[in-house]
């Protein structure tokens, strides 16, 4: 049966080959998606996007995956693992129809950023073979999400936790899903998914294919390749980030008085840049401070509202906002086409992380830099991270104004022009906190929070400050 051919839902679930475990011969690379057997509707939109050669982990999982095997895929970010799953997915469901609240396809993603990708990605292909895709997401109404369920749609793609919601509610039953795909499987263990995955899992026909990527397979990752792949056809394709010798790795040494200066004239570069910060508190700081300088700044965290994380990240995409300050929440799944520099302002405390911000930058085969800057104090911990990330940095000690700054980050001074109409507040020459927030400091441990400290000056003079100002109003 041709992979393209129409497969009745009442019929067995497609994939399961005869042959004994590890029978099967390897399948051969392609040159091309017209050779791989894709429906020709599926060719023809991908011709149009420009895409006609396949991204090696793409080349190497799609014959099993249209054959119907399980598959564990393992690549870096940005190595065009969507379409590797996604046109599998679709052409496995070419033809059918699903029944209200009853989905034949699932994607599982661990953020809300990478949801919408991964459905706007997927979206053009299936209207070519008259699929429907929902997302569903936290952050929106799950009555909407819900209709578009009860409409029908033959793909979901979802983060566990709107949908086990969705789930326990009635609104979706998972029973005839025939295809379910895990992407980013490490991450979503490590933010404690795990168990709602699994609950997930366990309810989809349990003769269906599994899909799974990720980038690691370490604790709960691995996990879910033993309990629920069946003699998976594994791929293992791409360095990780650490290893992609298109990507700069610079440690640029700081001193605390200069910390500001050096971030804003990075972030006021010609071109876009994203900025990497731990807490929430930090980086709506930083973004009003480079906004009353007059770089156009944009926060993005999980305190924002899923529209307001969804129009910062198309203005950053079609560069009304050239500066993007974040947490981790845009360390996995966000993908900016020709993003080539990535600053960690705070920086990273785990290994991990510190590879899935880089890998914002050098997609797709692209170059990019990655930047750190440390306090001196700092240096010899960052050291460490990086190494346990099999990243050798170049180390350089750089001050506000140096032409080495500009060479290495494409740094210049700010407008300095407000476009809030709020001028940047005065900074102290000793100062020498980081821009986790006034009045707090990192968790000694990595985590993202803080322990109060005492109160700065400066602090102290804001709140003088804002007083006066209310007695002005009031008097």
């Amino acid at each position: 049966m041709s992979v393209s051919e129409p497969v009745r839902d009442d019929a067995p679930a497609p994939g399961r080959a005869p042959e004994a475990p590890g029978d099967a011969p390897a399948p051969t690379a392609v040159a091309s998606f017209a050779r791989l057997g894709l429906p020709a509707e599926l060719v023809r939109v991908l011709g149009e996007h420009g895409v006609t050669v396949p991204f090696p982990v793409q080349a190497a999982t799609l014959p099993d995956a249209l054959a119907g095997r399980d598959v564990l895929g393992r690549g870096r970010t940005g190595s065009g693992k969507t379409l590797a799953f996604g046109l599998a997915v679709l052409t496995r469901t070419a033809g059918l129809r699903a029944r209200p609240k009853e989905p034949l396809a699932l994607v599982l993603v661990p953020t809300r950023e990478l949801a919408q990708q991964v459905a706007d990605v997927l979206t053009p292909y299936a209207e070519a073979l008259r699929l429907r895709v929902a997302t569903v997401v936290g952050g929106v109404s799950i009555g909407r999400q819900a209709a578009a369920l009860r409409d029908g749609a033959e793909v979901v793609v979802a983060t566990p936790g709107r949908l086990h919601d969705l789930v326990e509610r009635g609104g979706c039953r998972l029973a005839r899903v025939r295809v379910a795909v895990l992407d980013e499987a490490d991450q979503m263990c490590d933010m404690g998914f795990l168990p709602q995955v699994t609950g997930l899992l366990d309810q989809v026909r349990p003769d269906g294919q599994r899909l799974l990527f990720s980038a690691t397979l370490d604790r709960g990752a691995d996990e879910l390749v033993r309990r629920y792949l069946r003699d998976p056809a594994v791929h293992s394709v791409d360095p990780v980030a650490g290893a992609v010798h298109t990507i700069g790795h610079h440690v640029l040494v700081v001193h605390g008085p200069d910390r500001y200066a050096v971030t804003t004239e990075i972030a006021a570069r010609d071109g876009r840049v994203l900025l990497f910060l731990d807490t929430r508190h930090g980086v709506d700081q930083l973004t009003r401070h480079l906004r009353a300088n007059g770089v156009a700044a944009a926060a993005l965290h999980s305190g924002k509202s899923q529209p307001q994380r969804t129009r910062t990240l198309a203005q950053f995409k079609c560069g009304q906002v050239t500066a993007l300050v974040a947490t981790n929440v845009a360390a996995r799944g966000l993908h900016v086409d020709d993003l080539d520099l990535v600053v960690n302002v705070d920086p990273a405390t785990d290994p991990k992380d510190y590879l899935h911000r880089a890998g914002r930058t050098a997609r797709a085969g692209r170059s990019g830099t990655v930047v750190t800057l440390a306090l001196p104090a700092q240096r010899r911990e960052t050291g460490q991270v990086m190494a346990d990330a099999g990243v050798a940095p170049r180390v350089a000690k750089v001050r506000s104004g140096e032409a080495e700054l500009s060479r290495i980050t494409g740094a210049r001074t700010p407008s300095g022009k407000p476009l809030d109409g709020v001028p940047a507040a005065a900074r102290p020459k000793n100062h020498n906190t980081p821009f986790r927030g006034l009045g707090s400091a990192k968790d000694t441990k990595g985590g993202s929070g803080g322990r109060p400290s005492r109160r700065s000056g400066e602090a102290r003079r804001l709140a003088e400050a804002r007083k006066a100002a209310r007695v002005r109003r009031t008097g």
